[in-house]
């Protein structure tokens, strides 16, 4: 393991070792939150509950992962529906590229595992969407392997307990973790310690004000002996996100609306929502949409008036989003994009990110 900023002895110490594996084990059996997830072994339900959670509150995850275990509850379920179907369940959660990725990997398990998660950890990291953390967490929760299971959770417990001065926001730092987690992990019982580390992490390791004096570790934090908890984890500050003022479209034929399926590659890809593009800076507002209408569309509009402007941020960008309605007065027959002139009943069978759903109550 590469030397860093804390002693390595502290790490092997056999009897810190233990006494953190017994002390958070012990904390966890008797304290943990009774999450649906945690009822079962079945390793499928454990990946997609995982997959769920990442960038996710967990009361958030909660009712999705209920409604979509019982839509497919076995892997052959959800490996032989169609894409659409699987964002359509995941619609509301973001980051649609992970549901994207469930369904290629459920298509992947049919094919060369059948219809199996396989056992070991080296086996599941091979697997299309599933990183480090991920497959520890399966193959420990499902498969009793002492395998690390560390996130942003585990990260920030392992830099106070251990003082780890290092930015965790760095790929050569969560190197380390992980070897600090293969180091610590239980052999006995892989599945509670790595849940525990979790557990603590979001209820008592919190990101701010950290409840130390009910924390089952108290007595082996070294940043809490320091008085330096609320100090750590290091983590470099993210730039704010871009924004861009982009125009989107309420076209109305008859008392139907006309909604887009954007492009596979990209932002929201494969999903449907309102025709949009970014603003020309020196085009006066409600020309760019105009013009994105007539060009990719096909679709010449009137009658052009402004609703207003809502805010959506994603990681790295922030969309200004200004809503126009308009008449259509003529159409033209394409082949590119997929289009669909619908009313707000139909709207529901379409997979819509968050993003346009801030916009479809003005309909």
């Amino acid at each position: 393991m590469k030397k860093t900023t804390y002693e390595i002895a502290e790490v092997l110490n056999p009897t810190k070792v233990k006494a953190l594996q017994e002390q958070l084990i012990d904390w966890y059996e008797k304290n943990h939150r009774k999450l649906p997830w945690r009822t079962t072994t079945n390793p499928y339900y454990i990946w997609i509950s995982e997959i769920m959670l990442q960038q996710t509150r967990v009361d958030t995850v909660i009712d999705y992962y209920n409604r979509f275990v019982e839509k497919f509850p076995t892997i052959k379920d959800l490996a032989s529906a169609e894409e659409e179907v699987v964002l359509k369940a995941w619609e509301g959660l973001g980051y649609y590229s992970r549901a994207k990725r469930i369904h290629q990997t459920a298509k992947i398990l049919i094919e060369k595992y059948e219809g199996q998660m396989p056992q070991t950890y080296d086996e599941i990291r091979k697997l299309p969407g599933i990183g480090p953390y991920t497959a520890g967490a399966v193959a420990s929760i499902a498969f009793h392997q002492a395998v690390p299971a560390v996130d942003g959770n585990v990260m920030r417990v392992f830099s106070r307990v251990f003082y780890i001065k290092e930015d965790i926001t760095l790929n050569t730092t969560k190197k380390v973790m992980e070897e600090v987690g293969e180091k610590v992990v239980s052999r006995k019982n892989p599945s509670y310690f790595n849940q525990g580390l979790m557990e603590l992490g979001a209820l008592i390791c919190t990101p701010t004000s950290p409840k130390c004096l009910i924390c089952p570790l108290f007595q082996l934090c070294r940043a809490r002996e320091l008085g330096l908890q609320k100090e750590l984890p290091l983590k470099q500050k993210k730039p704010k996100p871009k924004e861009i003022v982009m125009e989107m479209a309420l076209l109305y034929k008859g008392e139907k609306i006309l909604i887009m399926k954007r492009p596979p590659e990209g932002l929201l890809g494969d999903l449907w929502g309102l025709p949009t593009v970014e603003k020309e800076e020196n085009l006066e507002g409600g020309k760019s949409i105009k013009l994105e209408l007539e060009e990719t569309y096909g679709l010449k509009a009137d009658n052009i008036s402004y609703i207003f402007e809502k805010n959506h941020v994603f990681t790295h960008i922030k969309w200004r989003m200004q809503l126009y309605r308009m008449d259509l007065i003529e159409e033209k027959e394409i082949d590119y994009p997929s289009i669909q002139w619908v009313n707000r009943q139909q709207l529901k069978d379409y997979p819509l990110p968050t993003a346009f759903k801030k916009l479809i109550p003005s309909i």
